[in-house]
């Protein structure tokens, strides 16, 4: 990861950028407890402050005032990247992203149904960047793909239900190390891949 040029903030800073990457983190340390403390000593922060941002964004998802969810991450987040339209299946959605910069080769892609509704909020592979293409399940390294990318590597790959909000997880079948075809179900935290759970439940 590269270092993101972020500081550590004032106790009446505003919640921006490096609060919503420690949210991130927060949900991923349940499964990366190491590398998120590589993030953490990066962003010059620690796990307090950790759990203040997580603590601060759970209020204002749950405030009586809280703005809709594409107007909430514009406020913390600023201007999208980029914003064009997305069909899935017989759906259009509009599609706004941002950089976040802990992961300069990935975008927080927000999919936004007519009248603003959030249908999916997930990290995904920059446009241009070199994507990740694991080719056996020892290639599979945490932080290194996204949904998307292990679907299409190992397809045709099983959505199914995630074990908490923002997680998601994938069943498919690949050889393990003999060769000999196996199931394995990935999990992923906010669309970045983060551990192998077998055998599928």
């Amino acid at each position: 990861m590269t270092p993101a040029p972020l500081h550590r903030p004032a106790a009446d800073h505003t919640f921006g950028p490096l609060e919503f990457q420690l949210v991130l983190l927060r949900r991923m340390a349940d499964h990366q407890p190491g590398l998120v403390e590589d993030a953490l000593r990066e962003l010059g922060v620690g796990r307090a402050e950790m759990r203040e941002a997580n603590r601060r964004w759970q209020a204002m998802l749950r405030s009586p005032r809280a703005r809709g969810a594409g107007a909430r991450y514009r406020s913390v987040l600023g201007p999208p990247e980029t914003t064009g339209e997305r069909r899935v299946g017989d759906l259009t959605f509009e599609a706004a992203t941002w950089r976040i910069p802990l992961w300069p080769d990935l975008r927080f892609e927000v999919l936004s149904a007519p009248g603003g509704a959030v249908w999916n909020e997930w990290l995904v592979r920059a446009p241009g960047a070199p994507p990740a293409e694991p080719r056996t399940v020892a290639e599979l390294r945490p932080w290194s793909c996204t949904v998307d990318e292990v679907a299409r590597a190992f397809a045709p790959a099983r959505p199914m239900e995630g074990t908490a909000p923002t997680r998601w997880r994938l069943a498919f079948t690949a050889p393990d190390a003999s060769g000999t075809p196996r199931e394995h179900v990935a999990e992923f935290t906010w669309g970045l891949f983060q551990r192998l759970v077998d055998p599928v439940p």
